[in-house]
């Protein structure tokens, strides 16, 4: 499989995901507080919201890469 087209499924892929799902989390472990040999450890959650835009740009993106390699 080209390379090109590979690149191209993985962006309509993300991107799917990315408008279905809307973002994704994660889990950050910092330490809090540290007293000699004893550490506190804090775990926060984060979440990133992937844009709309930035979806379906990814998904464009990738349509046209598979539409322009087919042609070759």
């Amino acid at each position: 499989m080209n390379p090109t087209k590979l690149i191209a499924i993985v962006l309509i892929v993300a991107g799917s995901l990315g408008l279905a799902y809307g973002g994704f989390s994660y889990t950050k472990e910092t330490t809090g507080m540290k007293l000699g040999p004893i550490e506190l450890k804090v775990e926060e959650k984060q979440n990133v919201n992937v844009p709309v835009i930035v979806s379906g740009a990814a998904i464009a993106l990738g349509v046209f890469l598979l539409i322009t390699v087919g042609r070759k």
